[in-house]
């Protein structure tokens, strides 16, 4: 079963094209990594797999999207207004209401959704807090469990990595991974080579798609050095890493990541 079908598409806003000429086949059940330089148009082609943006020519379709709980879609905890007064269990209760609608009242399903992605993401001892009080790690894990709480078919993670604590990051890579056990499909946003080579499909864009596939044969030093150009460094041993530049602006240790032998592809 095919989860997200693009062909041709052309994406972007008022007129203006961020993704052209969009084509790719994504199977129901697999993880995607979308990688890119800043601007290259993983945020737009996020939006498009939500519903949020439609192509303005050619073809965009995702089967989860007839159901209105079908995508879930996880923003950066960076994006939430900080001072927004919800406590963790409203934030992550939040999801359940595109299903039961906004005016009926929640069943027992509904509760034991969000007790299970709170669980799942180890914040129930935080579900009594303000989403203001916690670590931008915590926070990012209650948007997080909101997404699983919703028990859609594609659930869309923009950036969960970024600035997270070792604890936060197992967190979410397990429960990525449960999600696709279930034959669900994710999508994640990520400047990390290392993330991307998790996945079960890469698309590299740059205003295009560079690249769709497996990881060993997108993350190629050919494939990254079209999206990236000469950020694409070689090193001694024959591996390479992208120096991103996103990376610095987040105080990151890790810049871009080794993605495999400088003579492939």
């Amino acid at each position: 079963m095919t989860a997200v079908l693009a062909e041709h598409a052309v994406l972007g806003y008022r007129g203006h094209a961020v993704l052209d000429d969009v084509s790719f086949s994504v199977p129901a059940g697999r993880v995607v990594a979308l990688i890119g330089p800043n601007g290259s148009g993983k945020s737009t082609l996020l939006r498009a797999v939500s519903g949020l943006l439609t192509p303005d020519s050619g073809r965009f379709e995702v089967t989860a999207a007839t159901n209105p709980a079908g995508v879930a879609f996880v923003l950066q905890s960076t994006s939430i207004e900080s001072s927004l007064p919800l406590t963790v269990r409203e934030a992550v209760t939040l999801a359940r209401y595109p299903g039961a609608g906004w005016f009926r009242r929640l069943s027992r399903a509904d509760r034991r959704a969000v007790d299970g992605a709170l669980e799942r993401m180890d914040i129930r001892g935080l579900a009594g807090r303000q989403l203001a009080e916690l670590s931008g790690g915590q926070r990012q894990r209650a948007l997080v469990a909101q997404g699983l709480a919703q028990d859609a078919e594609v659930l869309l993670l923009d950036e969960p990595f970024t600035g997270l604590d070792v604890v936060s990051r197992e967190l979410i890579v397990t429960a990525i991974e449960e999600e696709r056990a279930k034959g669900r499909t994710v999508f994640v946003t990520t400047h990390d080579l290392n993330d991307a080579r998790r996945a079960d499909l890469v698309l590299l864009l740059q205003g295009r798609v560079i690249a769709f596939g497996p990881p060993e044969e997108t993350l190629t030093a050919a494939m990254l050095a079209e999206a990236y150009g000469s950020r694409v460094l070689p090193l001694a041993d024959g591996d390479f890493f992208v120096d991103d530049p996103h990376h610095h602006d987040h105080d990151h240790d890790h810049i871009g990541g080794r993605a495999g032998r400088g003579g492939e592809g």
